[in-house]
């Protein structure tokens, strides 16, 4: 598995659905193949409901659907297996073996993982809130704080160059005032 694809996994599946909807539904081969994790790793590591989406238009029962689908996925070497469950749900499972080459992978790039260039370098400044010390703290101010620091964080990782700004209210008439009553 290459570092790539490692990263895409999700849309490797996608792919194999498409190729699958083409063969069993050629009318609906431009529907979206959307892959959804279950809120269960007992349902796979990817769900995709296309079949429930077909049974209207196709005029078919939805897991008689899915279960064509299932049979009609090309093969892959990142895929353990796939099923049809409720309704006609397919679901995906990976390989141990790509779950366990994206572990490599984070453990390789460590803090490079997951990064991605759409930010281009272009600039942006977060401003975090504003806590006054001649005033009341409370959750709010460190909320925010928080907050501010996750979403500087999260821009940097989509590639912009981030300028933090932590106002803190030191300076000025209230200071003045503070300073006067000390």
């Amino acid at each position: 598995m290459s570092k790539a694809s490692a990263l895409d996994l999700r849309a490797h599946f996608a792919g194999l659905l498409r190729s699958a909807l083409v063969e069993v539904a050629p009318d609906a081969a431009s529907l979206p193949v959307i892959l959804e994790r279950p809120k269960s790793a007992q349902h796979g590591d990817y769900a995709c409901s296309v079949a429930m989406q077909l049974a209207k238009p196709m005029k078919r029962n939805p897991r008689e659907i899915a279960q064509a689908l299932v049979k009609a996925l090309p093969q892959s070497p990142y895929l353990e297996k796939a099923e049809v469950a409720g309704a006609g749900f397919v679901n995906l499972y990976l390989k141990p073996a790509a779950k366990q080459q994206t572990v490599r992978l984070v453990l390789e790039q460590r803090h490079a993982y997951g990064r991605i260039g759409v930010g281009a370098g272009r600039k942006v400044q977060v401003e975090f809130v504003s806590a006054n010390p001649t005033g009341p703290l409370h959750v709010g101010h460190g909320r925010g704080a928080a907050y501010g620091a996750s979403l500087a964080s999260l821009l940097e990782a989509a590639g912009f160059a981030v300028a933090r700004e932590y106002y803190v209210n030191d300076a000025g008439r209230q200071m003045d005032i503070l300073a006067l009553s000390t």
